[in-house]
């Protein structure tokens, strides 16, 4: 794996040295786009919406379109507005991690130390593990200062990338209407809740779709026909909610 950042943990007065490296990949098919009159690549040029003459990166500008009008930025601009810790993940505080909404969880990356640092990582490693907190901090990885949380994960430390508050959209701009659920209604859901409940387990979960589109390229590439299979999907009748949640339970006693 290839390092994205280099720098140091702030751990108090302690800093430990680390590299930060991506903790995902895709399991998507990397797909081409191509013309369908003779299969060639296509490209995409960076075209003047004036001219639409392709425009060169390095005659290529940023700026912010402030109230109808472009404001102009530079370099010295954005390393202006890049706080001093660039090379510091400080911690500013520690926390519950259950106290974190999930929906302010992004990227997650791993940590490793670096020479002279061991001794205090794995330190760090134990502490959260007995303490059974996470270290929230921030540093600035490509001109932008990033939000995160520092955890244990197996031996290691995992930075999970978070959210700010300001980039998490209201909820009233949605039209949810009310409806008033019976007592029965209610206690058959959590009937088929609990008789649907298991203990989580990941590995369960494939990517089904990638493996199933591989084996349709691997078919046309040798020129077998591929088989469109009938989409088949079971809906009852009856739009009453008592019906729809008896059903659900008796089906999952049958199987």
């Amino acid at each position: 794996m290839k390092a994205i950042w280099t720098g140091a943990i702030g751990f108090g007065l302690v800093n430990i040295p680390v590299k930060l490296y991506a903790a995902t990949e895709e399991s998507n098919l990397d797909l081409d786009m191509l013309d369908k009159k003779d299969h060639s690549n296509i490209r995409f040029k960076r075209v003047n919406e004036k001219t639409g003459r392709e425009v060169a990166w390095v005659n290529i500008i940023k700026a912010y379109d402030y109230k109808g009008k472009y404001v102009v930025l530079d370099d010295k601009d954005f390393e202006k507005a890049i706080p001093e810790k660039s090379k510091l993940l400080a911690i500013d505080n520690f926390v519950k991690e259950d106290e974190i909404d999930s929906i302010y969880f992004e990227t997650p990356y791993f940590l490793e130390p670096q020479k002279n640092g061991e001794a205090a990582y794995t330190l760090l490693v134990e502490s959260l593990k007995k303490t059974k907190m996470c270290g929230v901090g921030t540093f600035v990885m490509r001109n932008r200062e990033v939000l995160g949380i520092l955890r244990p994960y197996e031996n290691i430390i995992l930075f999970q990338r978070i959210r700010y508050q300001s980039e998490i959209r209201k909820t009233t701009a949605l039209s949810v209407p009310k409806r008033t659920i019976k007592p029965a209604e209610l206690k058959m859901a959590v009937s088929l809740i609990n008789q649907l409940s298991e203990k989580f387990n990941i590995s369960a979960y494939k990517n089904t779709y990638a493996a199933r589109l591989m084996k349709i390229i691997e078919a046309k590439a040798k020129g077998k026909k591929v088989v469109t299979p009938e989409l088949r999907v079971a809906h009852l009748k009856t739009d009453d909610l008592m019906e729809q949640l008896k059903a659900s339970l008796n089906k999952k006693k049958a199987s």
